[in-house]
């Protein structure tokens, strides 16, 4: 049960109030810290340090978490590339802008000046980038003093069909430098090794595991086909998900093809491959900084946009409001605030990363940001927590995530309820069991109470699918 259902928690003012207290004795640094700021994409929370798969293996991801604290239970925004980053690096929610699906094109919905990188580069900080931080590589330009331009760049790798090592066999023998990742290190490296007298705030984006699962083979070596697990499932998942929930997990695409092909595991073989690729390009970044004139001053925050669906429920992707498509690894080191091997199992969001690294620098935390710092759980993992993570894909379609509890409600009123304790893998739908009333009621108040349209800026694509959203309608605000 919640203890403090208040939505209110999340408005602007009440955790500038909040940031006030702790800016009093935490303002202005003499020293700023340095930012690295690693996001990964199509990450879920198959790393080993998170127990959630006993095949992984990303030896640098799990050394970086014992470096500060990581967060057991950490949620995206929406679980949706686009979305999900416009709604952590603009600092608001998608019921406040509008920005609910890929292909909705972030930059009509976000405001330019009020990104993260923003305050920082306002502050002093020299701000670069490179790789995926916001949707397809883009950015807005007054908001960083660089980027890494990647059109110049070769990347063999780039050109691969989207599914390759997903429905289709590896048909490339790749090399590292032939997918961009490697060349968007390599400029975050260059950076993190000048010795500046301004602190940096250096952007990583990674784009891998992300389709196409094709990396050089070397990294599927470690993943025998006939080693291959599947994830815990059942084939009747769905059968007390409602209507809203089977329209995401469209099991009659992705699912299907996979069990009439027989291709399951060779798809899971592909994505820990890329899993592997990843971690190889974090140690390089690891390394780079150990190395670093500033390493002893440099905060680390780690991060996977959203989670991924490798058949649970029938679904694969994201596009869908469960455990896996909604939780990813999030990692912060943050000198003289964590300590090493630090674990939280507070139920958090990703946009609380926003206003906790401004309280980290000293810096105001902008008015309009929607997230709540964490820094009380930097200090103390197991600190007292009553919020919840919250995350929407579509108009009107939510899940709120505590520790105990995941409660979703649809568009068209359709509700699950899974106990997280009993039922990690969310088999049993309690929501039409009246035992558990009081407790859906708790949940529902953490719900937005208003809801931006969807305006059809952008284009619709397989994520307003998945939700039900025919292509070209448009919602109004409730």
């Amino acid at each position: 049960m919640l203890s403090c259902p208040c939505p209110r928690l999340f408005r602007p003012l009440v955790f500038i109030a909040s940031s006030l207290a702790s800016l009093a004795t935490h303002a202005a640094p003499s020293n700023p810290p340095n930012i690295l700021f690693i996001a990964v994409d199509d990450l879920n929370h198959w790393v080993g340090h998170l127990g959630r798969n006993p095949q992984t293996q990303p030896p640098h991801i799990d050394r970086l978490a014992g470096m500060g604290v990581t967060f057991r239970h950490a949620y995206c925004a929406v679980p949706a590339c686009e979305p999900a980053r416009g709604a952590l690096m603009g600092g608001r929610r998608p019921w406040s802008t509008g920005l609910y699906y890929n292909g909705d094109k972030w930059k009509n919905y976000l405001r330019e000046g009020e990104g993260l990188t923003m305050p920082f580069k306002r502050a002093g900080y020299r701000v670069a980038g490179a790789g995926k931080i916001y949707h397809g590589d883009q950015y807005f330009p007054s908001e960083w003093h660089e980027y890494m331009d990647s059109s110049a760049l070769s990347a063999k790798g780039e050109g691969v069909d989207k599914d390759e090592g997903f429905h289709k066999p590896l048909r490339h023998d790749l090399k590292d430098e032939d997918l961009m990742d490697w060349h968007t290190v390599n400029y975050c490296i260059e950076r993190l090794q000048e010795d500046r007298r301004a602190p940096f705030f250096v952007a990583c984006g990674l784009h891998k595991p992300h389709l196409p699962f094709a990396v050089p083979r070397k990294y599927y070596a470690p993943f025998p086909l006939e080693s291959i697990q599947l994830p815990p499932h059942r084939a009747d998942d769905l059968a007390d998900v409602p209507a809203g929930g089977i329209k995401m997990a469209k099991p009659n695409g992705d699912h299907a093809q996979f069990l009439r092909d027989g291709n399951w595991r060779n798809a899971i073989q592909s994505y820990l491959a890329a899993i592997a690729y990843t971690d190889m390009n974090v140690g390089r970044l690891l390394d780079a900084l150990a190395k670093s004139p500033q390493r002893d001053n440099t905060i680390v925050v780690f991060w996977g946009d959203h989670g991924w669906s490798l058949g649970e429920k029938s679904h694969w992707r994201k596009f869908a409001l469960w455990e896996e498509p909604t939780r990813a690894p999030f990692i912060v080191v943050a000198p003289g605030v964590t300590k090493p091997g630090g674990v939280s199992t507070r139920t958090v969001d990703f946009m609380s990363i926003y206003p906790t690294l401004c309280e980290l620098a000293g810096i105001p935390v902008p008015a309009h940001v929607e997230g709540s710092s964490i820094l009380s759980l930097l200090r103390d993992p197991q600190a007292p927590w009553s919020q919840p993570a919250i995350t929407t894909h579509g108009f009107q379609n939510h899940t709120v995530r505590t520790e105990q509890w995941r409660y979703i409600r649809y568009a068209d009123g359709g509700e699950e309820l899974y106990d997280e304790t009993a039922d990690p893998y969310e088999w049993t739908n309690l929501a039409k069991n009246p035992a558990f009333a009081t407790t859906k009621a708790d949940l529902a108040k953490w719900l937005p109470k208003k809801n931006a349209p969807h305006t059809g800026l952008g284009r619709a694509d397989e994520g307003d699918e998945a939700a039900g959203v025919p292509k070209g309608k448009r919602t109004k605000a409730k």
